[in-house]
């Protein structure tokens, strides 16, 4: 089959030698005879898979070993719930910035089960900025500062860490593994994997020995970190598949260059694009302020509704699928992931390029 650029923001685009591997193995798995997804997660195929997707984790990320990792199901969306019933108990507030549609969830879920401060509210800029680093303060009292670090639908970024005395709390799913963080500021990370890491159904915990001593003791089974942590994340049966293929993708980036190579990847194919706006400021237009454009999900509005609709068609046909911005929004969205080849973000700059010298 010839495959077309993906552009979509999740589920998203896979690195091809991955898929190829999964193919090659989903019906027997090393020659065992069955599928891996068929097998115990007690047994030895799958203790090895899950030990190796944990170990490359820490390899990728430089992790100590006081941090956890835990490979949970419920997506992202679960751990909206999941990081207040832990570390909100006692009647603690939290500190949460509001800067898209995901932090609006977050903040929804968080506001249902502990005190919950705003110390930053986008609304009124209609999510398109956010502060700068230095003028994010947290509240007294306040046990943990949470932060979206990259907004799929808006397109904003935190292209710096605000420097507060509390643990940050971060949802990193549209951003994951995308380039190197200061990892002591943050107590807690979490990710759903279906945009950079592997295929959707798995959340991705990094927990801070501090911060996981500090959870609650009167949950249930599942909603516990302290539980997952301890059974290094087999209390129940695991989502074999996703942690599967995470394991291919993080053997495949710690294979490709690590970190450094994804981060300069990422520079790369938002230069491409953010740079085709910047050559044709009057027909395509970024909403998103400077300071904090997304490096993964890059959006863009064209002079009119029925000619983003004919750019969305035109590229389609070109074999570049997946631009069209999210219904709340509209316009034009790029979703440039790990995955995602340089030849990508060429390709849909070279259309960009030529759509607008034909219609400007």
């Amino acid at each position: 089959m010839a495959r077309i650029f993906n552009f979509a923001a999740g589920p998203s685009t896979l690195p091809l030698t991955v898929l190829e591997k999964v193919q090659q193995e989903i019906v027997d798995y090393q020659g065992a005879g069955f599928s891996l997804i068929e097998a115990s997660h007690r047994g030895p195929h799958y203790s090895e898979v899950h030990a190796a997707a944990t170990a490359g984790l820490r390899k990728l990320l430089g992790l100590p070993e006081n941090y956890h990792v835990l490979w949970l199901q419920g997506g992202a969306t679960l751990q909206f719930s999941m990081v207040p019933l832990n570390l909100l108990a006692g009647g603690k507030p939290a500190d949460y910035t509001l800067t898209g549609t995901w932090a609006k969830k977050a903040v929804a879920d968080a506001k249902k089960i502990g005190k919950v401060n705003l110390v930053f509210d986008g609304t009124e800029a209609k999510f398109m900025t956010l502060p700068r680093a230095r003028e994010v303060k947290t509240s007294p009292g306040a046990v943990f500062l949470h932060l979206t670090s990259n907004e799929t639908i808006g397109g904003v970024q935190w292209q710096e860490w605000p420097a507060v005395d509390v643990p940050l709390v971060c949802d990193m799913s549209s951003d994951f593994l995308s380039r190197r963080i200061p990892l002591e500021k943050f107590g807690l990370i979490y990710a759903g994997a279906q945009k950079n890491l592997g295929p959707a159904g798995l959340a991705v915990v990094i927990i801070r020995d501090d911060v996981l001593a500090r959870c609650s003791d009167d949950l249930t089974a599942y909603l516990s970190y302290k539980i997952h942590a301890a059974e290094d994340s087999l209390y129940n049966t695991p989502p074999v598949f996703p942690i599967w293929v995470s394991r291919l993708v993080l053997d495949y980036l710690n294979g490709n260059g690590g970190l450094p190579w994804v981060e300069k990847l990422a520079e790369d194919r938002s230069r491409l694009l953010y740079g085709m706006m910047d050559k044709h400021p009057d027909f395509y237009r970024c909403p998103v302020a400077a300071h904090c454009r997304s490096k993964m999900n890059v959006v863009w509005r064209l002079p009119s509704e029925d000619l983003e609709k004919q750019f969305i068609a035109e590229a389609k046909k070109a074999g570049m699928d997946g631009l069209k911005g999210h219904r709340s929004v509209g316009g034009c969205r790029a979703s440039i992931y790990n995955a995602m080849p340089l030849e990508g973000a060429q390709a849909l700059a070279g259309f960009m390029d030529e759509f607008a010298r034909k219609h400007g």
